[in-house]
């Protein structure tokens, strides 16, 4: 099953950390995802390796845990591993495929690519995540800690 340019533009679109992208910088981020099919029962991320890939569902279910502890079930829409993408760090879950499922894959290597052949992109995601991070701050410390501590400011 191939998707439609449109299609990918659109599921790419509305990934947080791609929310502040103009279309153009989409467009190449579309360019450099890959489409792949993986049977029911396929582990997509592993707990504790590190992340080398980011996948957005297409179609099909993905069973995301955590210490052997279902955290979520993921359908067409939603994805994992965005933060891979930045720090590549260890995973902090495993993703399981519930059923065939058919997802665009963007890999590091692919994405440090993107951001190579436009910096635009980068300026634009830390701008998102400077957004997530204050509104984290705002949401879960409080004020009082804020005003205690003189680093923040």
């Amino acid at each position: 099953m191939r998707v439609t340019k449109k299609r990918r533009l659109d599921l790419l679109g509305s990934v947080w950390l791609f929310e502040g992208c103009s279309r153009r910088e989409l467009n190449v981020l579309e360019g450099a995802a890959t489409e792949m099919n993986f049977p029911a029962g396929k582990a997509l991320t592993q707990q504790g390796e590190h992340g080398r890939h980011f996948m957005v569902i297409v179609e099909g279910e993905v069973d995301v845990t955590r210490d052997g502890t279902q955290i979520a079930v993921l359908g067409p829409g939603s994805f994992f591993g965005e933060m891979s993408l930045l720090d590549g760090q260890p995973r902090t879950a495993t993703a399981t495929t519930l059923e065939p499922t058919h997802v665009l894959m963007l890999t590091t290597a692919a994405f440090s690519e993107v951001l190579t052949t436009m910096p635009s992109v980068d300026r634009k995601l830390l701008s998102v995540l400077a957004k997530r991070l204050r509104d984290i701050e705002a949401r879960y410390v409080p004020a009082t800690e804020l005003s205690a501590r003189s680093d923040f400011v």
